[in-house]
């Protein structure tokens, strides 16, 4: 019976992202990069300016903008940029990196809208944190809160109880290569416990612990990442003309492209790429919103760069070290982490594959983090109770103990479905909303022409819907941020 489900759910997982998805989520990246003129090329210097800023106003439990950047990339970067990588040169040919990459800068202008409309419609909560996302804009802008409800369940069904097993069961097989006979030890059930453990320790903390984490995990094991390959490209560089050339070689090869096209290697590229940086597909706005920014537009900005860090540069990453491997060694058959495993050994040693296992873990961990948050936005949205809160804490860490025993096969196609549900509202959604989103950004653009540090007001947008924030003046806002901060001092 298992058998049967996991078969029917993973027909319906491919037919969707096939012939669907991939389409809607291209489109719809096509028409919101002309319509930006191409605000992820003309801006790619505020992306990194704006890191810097300081929190504009809010509380102490409010996130920087760099710290709302590593909770999104934390959850973009996961295994799947590893594994997820390896199993689309293997299955769809090399080629299929230059689809991943061609849909990160298409697809990155979805990602700059939905970021700024959950910039406009978030709302601030009693501690002067930020919330927000796809749930609220869907709400306040378009007025269907039974729309933003299914949205915000379908999130939390995929994120917080699909991905997060998935993430650790990840972290747990990763350990096979050490444990002789793994999965029969009492090895699973304490890498469950100490998993649940730290996890708890997390997000009991609320979100101001939850960026801090991301904002050390994040770097550390970026940097680790690509240092390693950079190592190895530095390292084997005559091998580098070969390795392009088979990507681009593969990426026009009409029989490639053409030969059963659901499986071709331009289908498999962009769906990695589409679904490893998650552009349009209604998750990153989460943490974009939990930002204190004085504009909109400049969290859109940053959760383009996110796309950028997640697949032009971590997912490159892993794909120059297995093309370095297809190019001088004998892939075979490998697919998944054993080739990676086996691309690092061959490259660098038996170090590399020890390597690999703490890359697996950090992006793991950083991801088990990054999809709690977005989850625990969209529990505030349907009910923002404390006793809701802890029991659905508590749900979350059962699925992370459970992950780590388990395999599965069944809740990652029910995920994959979830999430294309989720993504649908969200792309019909952003399409519907985006002309606000633009408006924000001609506001934003004219102030820069200014040489202005851009700083928005709802009522500049003639028309807006009701925004719960952005309705004071920079000057208003400054001396509300200051009496805030007083009164935290003094308590």
């Amino acid at each position: 019976m298992t058998d049967l489900l996991i078969s029917i759910t993973g027909a319906i997982s491919d037919a969707m992202y096939t012939y669907v998805l991939v389409f809607m989520l291209v489109g719809v990246g096509v028409y919101f990069t002309i319509r930006t003129k191409g605000v992820q090329f003309r801006y790619i210097k505020d992306m990194f300016a704006v890191l810097t800023e300081n929190k504009h106003v809010g509380g102490s439990r409010s996130v920087s903008s760099f710290q709302a950047l590593m909770v999104s990339t934390a959850s973009r970067v996961g295994t799947g940029n590893i594994a997820g990588i390896a199993t689309a040169i293997a299955t769809g040919g090399p080629g299929a990196v230059f689809w991943m990459w061609l849909m990160a800068l298409i697809g990155s202008a979805s990602a700059f809208i939905e970021s700024t409309l959950a910039q406009m419609f978030k709302i601030k909560g009693p501690n002067g944190e930020f919330r927000g996302g796809p749930a609220y804009y869907i709400e306040q802008a378009l007025g269907k809160r039974w729309l933003g409800v299914l949205f915000s369940i379908l999130l939390i069904i995929c994120f917080a109880y699909g991905f997060n097993a998935l993430q650790s069961f990840n972290m747990s097989s990763s350990l096979e290569y050490y444990i002789p006979g793994y999965s029969e030890s009492q090895a699973p059930l304490a890498l469950a416990i100490v998993l649940v453990v730290f996890t708890a320790f997390v997000i009991f903390g609320g979100a101001h612990r939850i960026s801090f984490m991301t904002s050390i995990i994040v770097p550390i094991m970026a940097i680790a990442y690509i240092a390693l390959s950079v190592w190895i490209t530095a390292t084997h560089i005559d091998a580098i003309p070969a390795v392009f050339s088979l990507i681009f070689e593969s990426a026009f090869n009409f029989q490639s492209i053409f030969g059963g096209f659901a499986g071709s290697v331009v289908v498999i590229g962009i769906k990695r790429g589409l679904f490893s940086n998650e552009a349009g597909m209604g998750s990153a706005p989460n943490a974009a919103a939990a930002a204190s920014v004085s504009h909109p537009c400049k969290q859109g900005l940053v959760q383009t760069l996110s796309v950028f860090i997640d697949t032009l540069v971590i997912c490159s990453c892993t794909a120059m070290m297995v093309l370095v491997f297809f190019v001088g060694g004998t892939p075979g058959d490998l697919n998944g982490m054993p080739l990676v495993q086996q691309a690092i050994n061959y490259s660098v040693g038996e170090l590399g594959i020890h390597f690999i296992t703490f890359s697996i873990f950090a992006f793991a961990f950083s991801s088990l983090i990054g999809n709690y948050f977005y989850a625990e936005s969209n529990i505030r949205f349907i009910k923002d109770n404390k006793i809701v809160l802890f029991v659905f804490r508590i749900t979350c860490l059962i699925a992370i103990f459970m992950g780590a025993q388990s395999s599965f096969d069944l809740a990652w196609n029910i995920a994959d479905i979830v999430m294309g549900a989720m993504a649908f509202v969200n792309i019909i959604s952003i399409v519907l909303l985006g002309k606000w989103a633009l408006r924000a950004l001609d506001d934003y653009t004219a102030q820069r022409k200014r040489h202005e540090d851009p700083v928005f007001v709802a009522s500049s947008i003639p028309g807006l819907p009701p925004t719960q924030c952005w309705h004071e003046t920079a000057e208003e806002l400054a001396e509300r941020d200051r009496a805030l901060r007083t009164r935290e001092e003094q308590v």
